[in-house]
């Protein structure tokens, strides 16, 4: 056995053992000095191209995924009690597109005030988080997507979000009302004319676990 196939066999376990994806630095620190652990992964993602397990990149990290075109067939439908609101969706893809966007923002694009609640909601799923503060009369604060955001989306990074016209296609974007040139993530349509008072709500159907379509499954 050669120490090139040591060595991939070495990041293929590491990777496999993993509870959370890893990153190249955590790889490379495992191997010999003047070995490329971006080399290895680049092979080790070509062998499992056509498996039913992938090795992908998500949010700057590497894990073993089912494969894309599996998901159907083995995701499982979890009912739950409650769902995201529209309003915590519009959101969402605001800040996802626009960040970082302060509460402010996200009404003006939106057409409507953003309650506390929506953000904190975000914040707990872990797919927001501040970063900072806005240069301007009250230094508001700041909002970005978290690598948890990523991950869920099964998206390498933000560069990798859906276009406009991609949306459009999808039928995930209207083109009309204040939302027309702000993509929405899930659930489509137009914001409601009033307030979020309802953050969540109660006995809906079960949601798409990946709302993006997201690629397959983690192993």
């Amino acid at each position: 056995m050669t120490d090139q196939t040591l060595h991939k066999r070495l990041i293929e376990a590491l990777l496999f053992a993993a509870a959370e994806p890893l990153a190249v630095d955590e790889l490379q620190a495992r191997l010999p000095e003047g070995t490329s652990a971006e080399a290895l992964l680049a092979e080790l993602a070509a062998d499992y191209a056509e498996r039913g397990v992938n090795l992908v990149a998500v949010a700057g990290r590497w894990q073993f995924r089912t494969a894309a075109d599996l998901g159907p067939l083995m995701r499982l439908s979890i009912e739950l009690k409650r769902k995201l609101s529209r309003a915590a969706l519009e959101t969402l893809a605001i800040i996802a597109y626009h960040q970082p966007a302060t509460r402010a923002e996200i009404e003006e694009v939106r057409g409507v005030s953003v309650s506390k609640g929506t953000l904190d909601l975000l914040l707990e799923i872990g797919w927001i988080k501040p970063r900072g503060h806005r240069d301007a009369p009250g230094k508001p604060t700041l909002w970005v997507t978290t690598e948890a955001f990523l991950e869920h989306f099964g998206l390498a990074a933000l560069d990798d979000l859906p276009g406009m016209s991609e949306l459009r296609a999808s039928g995930l974007l209207d083109n009309k009302g204040p939302m027309a040139a702000m993509p929405v993530l899930a659930g489509g349509g137009q914001p409601d004319e009033a307030s979020d008072n309802d953050e969540l709500v109660e006995d809906q159907e079960p949601d798409d676990v990946h709302g993006l379509s997201a690629g397959g499954e983690a192993a």
